[in-house]
C-alpha cells in the first residue's frame, strides 16, 4: 500500500526467496554444532567466516567429522565447503539412494571427487551428545558426538514416481562433531499475508497476486528452485 500509494509506483513485483530454514525435528537438534545450511552457507561465505579473525565465525572444523543431511545441490555446497573449512571426514546422509539424488549430477560427482563420503539409505532419528553418565554437564546444551540413524529400504513410487523410502528396524550410528541440516527452505507466507497477499495451502501465492498489479515470482512464488527460474519469471513480469 505504501509502495502504490505513497510513492506512486502502478506495479510491484516481489521475488523475496524462499529463506526461511528446515529443520529435521528430531531429539539433539539444539546441541551445539548443528547449522542449517543456508546459516551455515552465509556464514562461510557472506560474512566471510572462511577467513581467520573473522567477526561471524563457525566452530572450527579442522580434523572433525560433519554429517551433511539432505541430498539436494545446498547439500552438495555445504559438504564440500566442509571439507575445504578443514573437515578430516564429511558425510552426505541421505534416506534414499544414490539414483534417487535430486541434487544435479555434476555436484554429486564433484563432491564425490573431494572425498565427501556417501551413507545412503540413511534417515537420521537423533542426533547424540554427551552420552557419558560421568559427565556433569547439561547433555541438552552439550556437543554434538554423533547421529544415530534408522536404515531404509525403498519401496513403491511415490507421487513424484521416486521410491519411497521405507524403514527396515535397523538402526546405525555415525560418528561426527558437528551436524548440518540441508533438508529444504521455504517460503515467508507471512510477509504476503501481512500485506493482503492470499496464499495458498503451502502458503505460497501465485504469479499474479489477488491484489491488483502485485506480482510475485521466483522462488517465493515457486519454493526452492533456481536462478534461471527466477529470472524466467521477473522476464515474465515485465
Amino acid at each position: 500500500d505504501e509502495l502504490m500509494g505513497e510513492y506512486g509506483y502502478e506495479a510491484v513485483f516481489v521475488g523475496s526467496g524462499a529463506g526461511l530454514r528446515m529443520f529435521m525435528h528430531i531429539p539433539g537438534e539444539n546441541l551445539k554444532g548443528v547449522y542449517s545450511a543456508n546459516e551455515f552457507l552465509t556464514r562461510i561465505n557472506l560474512m566471510k567466516a572462511y577467513k581467520d579473525g573473522s567477526d561471524t565465525p563457525i566452530m572450527p572444523l579442522a580434523g572433525k567429522k560433519v554429517a551433511v543431511v539432505g541430498g539436494g545441490n545446498v547439500a552438495m555446497d555445504a559438504a564440500r565447503c566442509a571439507k575445504r573449512m578443514g573437515a578430516e571426514k564429511v558425510y552426505i546422509v541421505y534416506r534414499r539412494s544414490l539414483e534417487e539424488l535430486p541434487a544435479r549430477r555434476e555436484e554429486v560427482e564433484h563432491a564425490m571427487e573431494e572425498g565427501i563420503e556417501f551413507k545412503l539409505l540413511n534417515n537420521p532419528v537423533e542426533i547424540l551428545g554427551y552420552n557419558n553418565p560421568d559427565d556433569k554437564r547439561d547433555p541438552k546444551n552439550g556437543f554434538v558426538t554423533g547421529m544415530k540413524c534408522i536404515r531404509m529400504e525403498l519401496g513403491e513410487p511415490d507421487e513424484k514416481g521416486r521410491r519411497s523410502p521405507v524403514p527396515t528396524g535397523e538402526f546405525t550410528e555415525i560418528n561426527c562433531d558437528t551436524v548440518i541440516a540441508a533438508v529444504g527452505e521455504r517460503v515467508d507466507s507471512d510477509l504476503f499475508t501481512a500485506n493482503g497477499i492470499e496464499v495458498n495451502a503451502k502458503g505460497i501465492p501465485e504469479f499474479r497476486t489477488n491484489l491488483e498489479n502485485v506480482f510475485v515470482g521466483g522462488d517465493a512464488m515457486r519454493g526452492p528452485a533456481t536462478v534461471v527460474e527466477g529470472i524466467a519469471d521477473a522476464a515474465r513480469f515485465a
